[in-house]
């Protein structure tokens, strides 16, 4: 039997789990439909601006999680938001800097998205776009739940009824960025400004962050998530007309330039009790922010706490 662990997804959740795997001596191929790393610690380049798209900065509320954030800042790949209190902490440059650190030392095979998995006697095998079929003895999904899940009815596979009804109800707030490229410096605190009203829900400048040097000002707008549910489909120039003229007080400077991020499956909207799933008997786990919590150390939690599951079934 093929003894590989095969990750899906390397966004936090998946890169910790297949670190923790690997430094047990475990086979592990991490597998990313994209050519970035780190999930929504995402970092998008619009010619010479340099925008945090996704997540802009993240916490540290538990013991464990702390310890590694101490860990990376101790070597220069994390810091406090400048201007910002110290429990805000941001990637060094920017914030997709951290996927490319834990992914160091993995064999992380990027540009192979996954289209079905199937499950037979002697394990997992992978149908991954534009390549050939891959095998596996386990097998973990940290893709957002609706992906991870359609995966599985892809190659039908079936979940106990309750668990599959429970992974199922999970839902996600959808998210909208807009960057924005100034003619001049922005008037946006550098600290990052929150609304808690309307259809804006977060401004920051990244090049007050230190991310973007090359241009005046390089902003991102992260809309709330119910503006989002209701204008996802909307074009860029519809979203711009939306948006812009209810937040030009706080820019500054004029746009010189708009573009567009899209985030389906942005934040989760509940949590349930147990912050990953794993059933031995099929070697399957699931992991991810929509398990372990809707922030970025949610979904490091939910890894590290799957992890700590196959470790105990194979310690017993």
């Amino acid at each position: 039997m093929n003894e590989t662990i095969a990750v899906v997804g390397a966004g936090i959740a998946g890169l910790l789990l297949a670190r923790e795997l690997k430094a047990r001596g475990e086979d592990v191929v991490v597998l990313e439909k994209s050519r970035g790393l780190g999930g929504r610690l995402a970092t998008k380049r619009v010619e010479a601006a340099v925008f945090d798209s996704g997540a802009q900065y993240f916490t540290a509320k538990s013991e464990r999680f702390a310890g590694l954030v101490a860990e990376w800042a101790a070597r220069g790949v994390v810091a406090p938001w400048p201007g910002a209190s110290a429990h805000r902490w941001i990637a060094k440059p920017s914030m997709n800097a951290l996927g490319k650190c834990l992914a160091e030392g993995l064999d992380v095979r990027r540009e192979s998205k996954v289209l079905k998995v199937q499950r037979d006697e002697g394990g997992w095998e992978l149908t991954i776009e534009n390549q050939k079929a891959w095998r596996a003895g386990s097998l973990v999904l940290t893709a957002p739940l609706p992906q991870s899940l359609a995966l599985l009815l892809a190659g039908g596979v079936a979940l106990p009824q309750a668990l599959m009804g429970e992974l199922a109800a999970l839902t996600y707030h959808p998210c909208l960025a807009l960057l924005l490229t100034l003619e001049g410096p922005s008037t946006v605190p550098a600290e990052g400004l929150a609304f808690s009203t309307g259809p804006v829900r977060w401004i920051a400048d990244n090049t007050q962050k230190g991310i973007s040097p090359g241009v005046a000002a390089a902003v991102t707008v992260h809309v709330s998530p119910a503006f989002a549910a209701e204008h996802f489909t909307k074009t860029e120039p519809e979203l711009a007309a939306l948006v812009l003229p209810g937040i030009e007080s706080h820019l500054g400077s004029p746009v010189m330039k708009v573009t567009l991020q899209r985030w389906k499956f942005s934040e989760p909207t509940t949590t349930p009790a147990q912050p990953c799933v794993w059933l031995p008997d099929l070697g399957l786990g699931l992991a991810g922010d929509a398990l372990g919590g809707p922030r970025v150390e949610g979904a490091a939690l939910s890894g590290l706490a799957l992890a700590d599951q196959m470790k105990a079934k194979v310690d017993a």
